[in-house]
C-alpha cells in the first residue's frame, strides 16, 4: 500500500507499539495536529540521523490532546502504529504549513524466538543491575518483543535506526542479543576497575608469598 501522510521527522527512533509523549509548539506542528486529530488521521515520525532525514520511521496515531494553551501549543499523547518507508518527500504540501511523503509500508514478521527473547530480557536486567539502574517494563516478561526492550539497551540513535529496519522479530532479537553480549562485559571490567580504583590507598589485607624451603 502506497499512501501520502504528514510529516513530523524528529532525531529519534519510534518503534510500533511505542507510546510517545509530545509538546508540539510550532506553528506547521499545531496546524499538522489539529487537523490530523480533527480527521482521525495518522502523521508519521521519520527520524533523523546525524542531521538528515531517513527513509524509515514510524506511523503515530493521536491516543489523546493532553491540554491546548492559549496560544494552540499542545501535550499531546500518540502512540507508534508501523514502520513506513518514504518513496518521495513533499516539502511544500499546498495550503499547508507542514511537509508531508509519499510512503510504503515493508512487511515485517512479528514472530520471534521465545527463548530467545528471554535471554534477552535476562540480559537487559543484569546490564541494568550492573549499571544500578531501576527500570520497569509495562508488560509482562512472558509478552515482551524486541520493540518493547530496544530503548532500554544503551543503543545509539544509529543502532536504534538499524533495529527499525530490521523486517523480522527474530532478526531483531538477535540483534540486540549481539549487542548485550558485547556491552555486558566490557561494563563488567569497568565495574571492576572501579573497585579497584576505590582500594587504592586503603590498608591492605594481604597474605605474603611463601617461598617453598
Amino acid at each position: 500500500m502506497t499512501n501520502f501522510i504528514p510529516i513530523f521527522p524528529l532525531s529519534l527512533v519510534v518503534y510500533p507499539g511505542e507510546d510517545l509523549n509530545l509538546h508540539i509548539f510550532e506553528p506547521r506542528y499545531k496546524q499538522m495536529i489539529r487537523e490530523c486529530s480533527e480527521q482521525k488521521k495518522p502523521f508519521g515520525i521519520p527520524s533523523v540521523v546525524k542531521d538528515k532525514v531517513k527513509e524509515l520511521g514510524t506511523l503515530m496515531e493521536i491516543t489523546e490532546i493532553v491540554k491546548v494553551e492559549e496560544n494552540g501549543e499542545m501535550d499531546i499523547k500518540t502512540r507508534g502504529v508501523m514502520v513506513f518507508r518514504i518513496l518521495e518527500t513533499i516539502p511544500i504540501v499546498p495550503d499547508k504549513l507542514y511537509s508531508g511523503a509519499i510512503v510504503n509500508y515493508p512487511d515485517h514478521d512479528d514472530n520471534g524466538n521465545r527463548e530467545l527473547m528471554q535471554k534477552v530480557v535476562a540480559g537487559i536486567r543484569q546490564l541494568h543491575l550492573l549499571l544500578n539502574v531501576t527500570k520497569s517494563f509495562t508488560k509482562p516478561d512472558e509478552l515482551l518483543n524486541s520493540y518493547d526492550v530496544a530503548h532500554h539497551v544503551g543503543f545509539s540513535i544509529e543502532e536504534e535506526y538499524e533495529l527499525l529496519g530490521l523486517p523480522l522479530e527474530l532478526q531483531r532479537q538477535e540483534y540486540i542479543r549481539r549487542h548485550l553480549s558485547k556491552v555486558i562485559p566490557v561494563v563488567m571490567e569497568m565495574e571492576s576497575l572501579k573497585e579497584k580504583i576505590k582500594l587504592n590507598g586503603h590498608f591492605k589485607n594481604l597474605s605474603g608469598f611463601q617461598f617453598n624451603l
